[in-house]
């Protein structure tokens, strides 16, 4: 499982947690967030994929960002449809990884993911909440029991430390685990000793 650390924000704890080489870095471009980025982000390892978060954007200005930033992947965190994704896909050559989220409540139905398969790389499954994201709780992962693709998936939500244990038990094409709010000192400052202790522990499942 890969790890994809989001919601990053100032320039400095940005270098100090990309020290810790996880396979993502999320960077948040939506101005209701608390983690609304807005800045120019430092050069990073190259083994590091910059993944631009959008919520409801228009096409143009997402590729805009791509281009601005030099994004990897794109995480798509409101209402866009499957026609939305595949222009995106297309606009963009399949150079970019496109991930679809999806927020997961206790009667969340997996049928809905089913048309996104072919114009998307990933899934990501998030908590449903107020916001579109970072909410900080889990959702009941007893749910992903009714998950039927094969599409790799991320999976968010109120992760930290205390997940491990739960992380180790799925049995699920899991790609990578997202986390982001429960390693805050404040809204996009990211506390390195616990991501660092989480990192090591997450190794150790994929052993």
């Amino acid at each position: 499982m890969k790890l994809k650390i989001c919601g990053m924000k100032y320039p400095e704890n940005i270098l100090e947690v990309g020290a810790l080489l996880p396979d993502y870095m999320g960077f948040i471009f939506y101005e209701k967030s608390a983690r609304y980025f807005n800045g120019t982000i430092p050069e990073l390892i190259k083994t590091i994929k910059k993944a631009g978060v959008f919520v409801n954007e228009s096409v143009e200005n997402i590729i805009n960002k791509i281009n601005e930033h030099n994004l990897q992947a794109v995480q798509l965190h409101g209402e866009e449809s499957v026609a939305f994704c595949q222009e995106l896909k297309n606009k963009m050559d399949n150079k970019i990884e496109i991930i679809k989220v999806f927020s997961v409540g206790d009667d969340f139905d997996f049928e809905v993911v089913k048309p996104f398969e072919n114009v998307c790389n990933y899934f990501l499954f998030d908590t449903k909440g107020k916001l579109p994201g970072g909410n900080g709780t889990t959702f009941d992962w007893k749910i992903l029991k009714n998950y039927k693709s094969d599409k790799p998936f991320f999976l968010s939500g109120g992760i930290g430390l205390e997940e491990i244990a739960a992380i180790k038990n799925l049995k699920l094409p899991v790609y990578a685990i997202d986390v982001n709010s429960r390693f805050e000192i404040e809204s996009g400052l990211k506390n390195k000793n616990l991501l660092t202790n989480f990192k090591r522990k997450l190794e150790i499942v994929n052993l």
